[in-house]
């Protein structure tokens, strides 16, 4: 969760999530090239923080409506970024109860791989969130790491 709860809403973190993920694998990719299907509507993603909020309370009906047609089909909503084909997608999307991300909660992140290996079910890794501590270590430890090349 970030500070200002517009980067998380806007997509931008799991865009850049995405993108690193993406990367690793020896895929070229930038930002630009990822499709980011907002469920936000705009005037919430303008001005200040206080004006997001007072925005957020005119929508309500908005993201209820969303909330309704998920849970009428026994879904939940989840924020999710794939990547398949060389084309990665961000976006809220309906979750059925057999789907791996259905049970996430709070912090909860869950990478599901689908490779030459795991084509019918995907390697699942599945935990907490980083948090500020734990990633201010792992990037103190890869400065370590990069000062010993």
């Amino acid at each position: 969760t970030e500070p200002d709860p517009r980067l998380d809403l806007s997509g931008k973190d799991v865009m850049r999530k995405i993108m690193i993920l993406a990367r690793e694998a020896g895929e070229q990719i930038e930002m630009e090239d990822i499709s980011n299907e907002s469920f936000m509507p705009e005037s919430c993603m303008t001005g200040t923080v206080e004006n997001f909020y007072n925005e957020m309370e005119k929508h309500e009906s908005h993201f209820r409506s969303l909330y309704d047609k998920a849970a009428a089909n026994g879904n939940k909503l989840k924020f999710v970024a794939s990547y398949k084909d060389g084309k990665a997608a961000v976006g809220l999307k309906q979750i059925d109860p057999q789907h791996d991300f259905y049970h996430l909660y709070g912090k909860d992140n869950v990478v599901l791989f689908y490779t030459d290996r795991y084509k019918e079910q995907p390697m699942v890794v599945k935990g907490a969130g980083a948090g500020a501590e734990v990633t201010a270590s792992g990037v103190f430890a890869d400065i370590i790491r990069a000062s010993k090349i």
